[in-house]
């Protein structure tokens, strides 16, 4: 994944706009908040370039996946979805989901606002809060 390229884009297409790599020792997502959580609670939007994301899932938000760039393979639950450019799909509270891609980029809504607290990692079948993971030494 081509971190500095992604980001200069992101930054260019989403000025001001906050860019965050989710594993700067391992980076395999970064995601632009272009609309974070702190403007308006009940909702937020994102996009999310992936190469795989951690296995999660979240306790309130529903998540709304678009895939504007590339082909997306989604695991809600365990059962693999394949979308490509244009799908779209809805991830309820509660699913345990990872994906993987190639540089994909997926616009991500979230409904209630995404938040830390909310992101469960499920690492070696430990559940641990986005917060908690974020903090570690």
């Amino acid at each position: 994944m081509n971190i500095q390229k992604i980001t200069v884009k992101l930054k260019s297409l989403y000025p001001g706009r906050k860019v965050i790599v989710t594993d700067p020792l391992s980076p395999t997502e970064v995601i632009c908040e272009v609309e974070p959580t702190a403007k308006h609670p009940k909702w937020s939007a994102a996009i999310a370039v992936i190469d795989s994301t951690r296995r999660h899932y979240h306790k309130k938000l529903t998540e709304t996946y678009h895939v504007i760039e590339g082909s997306l393979n989604i695991y809600l639950n365990g059962r693999l979805r394949r979308l490509h450019h244009g799908n779209v799909i809805k991830v309820l509270p509660k699913t345990i989901h990872w994906s993987t891609g190639k540089e994909t980029w997926v616009y991500v809504y979230s409904q209630p606002g995404w938040t830390p607290a909310d992101h469960i990692l499920i690492i070696n079948e430990d559940e641990i809060s986005r917060n908690r993971y974020d903090k570690k030494p």
